[in-house]
């Protein structure tokens, strides 16, 4: 490497921000944090950089919020207050329970219908080792809550110390609505017991729906048709309704934020205007990633990035150094191996696929890539950088 050559490939940093209130600006907010950390910490934007906005945030500024009784009052109207069969939700207190907790209030009662022996995103209600010695096929057998405590006892998450099906259940009675747990992969199952389905799996949603009509089924929603339109002048998701929603305090969920690619537009220009530099933006929640110790999916959100500017369309085509340097430049090495493989990246086709050398390199959306990044560096908890800045993403080895 020469002298001038930069030493440092992509660099992703948490920006810290105020806490956001709904009504507050926040455009202008992210932009003002980016620059004054730009100022503070010394360091310069650059074209393409990405900035980069939980979805909370926006959501929050936006006060997108229900009330239990809201999502009660907009499953009462659907399904007409009597038995509703709510099938294949997630294991989970933050993303689910509260949500739960309004669809019971809006119906007399619950047939709930978990999938085993994990959800959707790969919270685990029964360890797999138990269902081989059980002798269960969970493709086709149907269980009630009696056989399943028979056959499985009492399994509490691994992380939350929860048994999920003791904690819904009860929190289906205290919502005053009668209960019964059944479980099965099948969503025809739950025609046996009501046709008024709500469907609540987040990515299998399009195919369970379609499942279900043409089994017979009279009513079928998905979370996604819920809280769809204001209720008593709530807040809403017109796209994805309750899919993406966390809790806020006990009787209020925050949704998933509404149309918000105004607001990346938005910071992209006055970003533009203040420094002169062409920079991407996008809003982001869940990363898409899997743990390896828990099995669990992180990816709860219907969508990784809800909203993004047009820099960050596609997906990356890049060639595999290793692939180049142990194979079609085998036989050279240091400053030769080096222009070599430089030139190749400069003459590389725009478009990659099925291209050898580039095998290896990650098929997946940009969005999608750079959100995961996003996602791990600002964390969930106390770190206070709801803003994360990437720079470097979009360099490569002759940059």
């Amino acid at each position: 490497m020469s002298q001038n050559e930069r030493r440092v490939g992509t660099v992703s940093m948490g920006i810290r921000c105020p806490i956001i209130r709904q009504g507050d600006n926040l455009a202008e907010i992210v932009t003002e944090s980016v620059l004054m950390a730009a100022k503070s910490d010394g360091f310069e934007l650059r074209d393409r950089d990405v900035i980069s906005i939980t979805e909370s945030i926006v959501a929050r500024s936006q006060g997108n919020y229900a009330k239990v009784d809201d999502i009660a009052a907009d499953v009462k109207q659907k399904f007409g207050g009597e038995t509703v069969g709510v099938i294949f939700p997630i294991l989970s207190r933050n993303r689910f329970a509260i949500c739960l907790r309004g669809i019971a209030k809006g119906a007399k009662k619950i047939v709930l219908m978990l999938s085993y022996p994990s959800d959707e995103v790969g919270n685990n209600l029964v360890p797999l080792d138990k269902i081989d010695a059980a002798g269960v096929n969970p493709y086709s057998d149907v269980l009630d809550l009696k056989r399943y405590r028979e056959l499985f006892g009492y399994n509490r998450h691994e992380f939350t110390g929860v048994d999920y099906v003791e904690y819904y259940e009860q929190l289906i009675k205290e919502s005053g609505a009668e209960v019964e747990v059944v479980f099965a992969n099948n969503p025809r199952a739950i025609l046996k017991y009501t046709d008024n389905v709500l469907n609540c799996d987040i990515h299998t949603r399009a195919r369970t729906k379609r499942i279900l009509k043409e089994a017979g089924a009279k009513n079928v929603y998905g979370l996604d048709d819920i809280m769809t339109a204001p209720v008593n002048g709530s807040g809403y998701n017109e796209k994805y309704g309750l899919l993406g929603s966390n809790k806020s305090t006990e009787d209020t969920v925050k949704l998933f934020p509404k149309e918000c690619k105004d607001l990346v537009l938005d910071i992209q220009k006055r970003i533009l205007d203040a420094t002169g530099k062409h920079v991407e933006v996008m809003v982001y929640g869940d990363g898409a990633f899997k743990d390896p110790q828990g099995k669990i999916w992180e990816l709860a959100d219907p969508v990784v990035s809800p909203a993004f500017t047009d820099g960050l369309i596609g997906t990356p085509n890049e060639l595999k150094l290793k692939y180049l340097a142990d194979n079609d430049f085998k036989d050279l090495s240091g400053e030769e191996l080096k222009n070599a493989i430089s030139e190749s990246i400069k003459k590389k086709d725009s478009n990659l696929v099925g291209n050898m050398a580039s095998q290896g390199t990650t098929p997946r959306q940009l969005t999608d890539l750079i959100g995961s990044l996003c996602d791990l560096t600002s964390g969930s908890g106390d770190k206070g950088t709801p803003v994360v800045l990437v720079q470097g993403y979009f360099d490569n080895y002759t940059n």
